[in-house]
């Protein structure tokens, strides 16, 4: 063989490499049900629809969600973001802290687009993951705004209305209150945080840090519909004592 050909490809090869740079689709299946356990208007799924296909091709080169949970992408994060909009059904300025990928805020924001007044601000300190989220807020038409800077800095520069603040596997509980209780202090606003099987431990320890710092809080935790060992934890009426020297 002339050392300038290049020999015969193998055509299992040429498979198995096409498998590897396929990429991985939802399943169809679990769109319906997500759309079973969360409804949504027709215009909201067609902002659904694009954002979730903007992912899709941004997922490929840059890592907004783990890979294990594509398949179930409608479930594990569409629908596990909009079942926070039944703790605040009223609600129309929201606040994502470490929006990541678009979850909750974007998810948030598509289902909000036709209310009157409606505004998410997204804060994403990752500029790969701001830019994906400023090109998913203008394919979706969807009302949000992207921050891109860090937690500590937003929360204590925002003097605005705010009517609700999550966040979505960003941190432990307890220092994520610590960033949030003085936004949460000033602003009267409720705050919905969805964590896993640890949750009852992460609050505990919350409730006794924000006790050391001042701070009380009523808090709840309420059982996921999504996700069968999840909970919501709900924090109202976050109030700075006065503490005698």
């Amino acid at each position: 063989m002339s050392p300038n050909r290049r020999p015969p490809s193998d055509p299992g090869q040429r498979s198995r490499t096409s498998r590897r740079r396929t990429p991985i689709a939802p399943a169809a299946e679990d769109r319906a049900r997500a759309l079973e356990l969360t409804p949504v208007s027709r215009e909201t799924l067609e902002r659904l629809d694009r954002f979730v296909g903007l992912l899709l091709t941004w997922q490929q080169t840059t890592n907004l969600i783990a890979p294990s949970t594509i398949l179930h992408l409608w479930t594990r994060h569409i629908a596990d973001s909009l079942q926070l909009r039944e703790f605040a059904p009223d609600a129309r300025i929201w606040i994502d802290l470490g929006t990541g990928g678009g979850f909750p805020g974007l998810a948030i924001a598509c289902a909000l687009a036709n209310r009157p007044g409606a505004h998410v601000h997204l804060v994403e300190s990752n500029n790969k993951k701001a830019a994906f989220l400023r090109e998913a807020q203008r394919l979706t038409e969807a009302p949000a705004t992207v921050h891109a800077t860090r937690i500590e800095e937003f929360v204590t520069s925002f003097e605005r209305r705010t009517d609700v603040i999550t966040a979505r596997a960003v941190a432990p509980l307890k220092s994520l209150l610590n960033h949030c209780f003085p936004l949460l202090g000033k602003s009267g606003a409720v705050g919905l945080f969805p964590k896993g099987r640890h949750a009852e431990l992460e609050l505990r320890q919350a409730r006794e840090s924000a006790a050391s710092e001042g701070w009380t809080m009523a808090a709840a935790l309420v059982p996921s519909r999504i996700e069968p060992a999840g909970h919501i934890v709900v924090i109202r009426d976050v109030e700075r004592r006065n503490i005698r020297p």
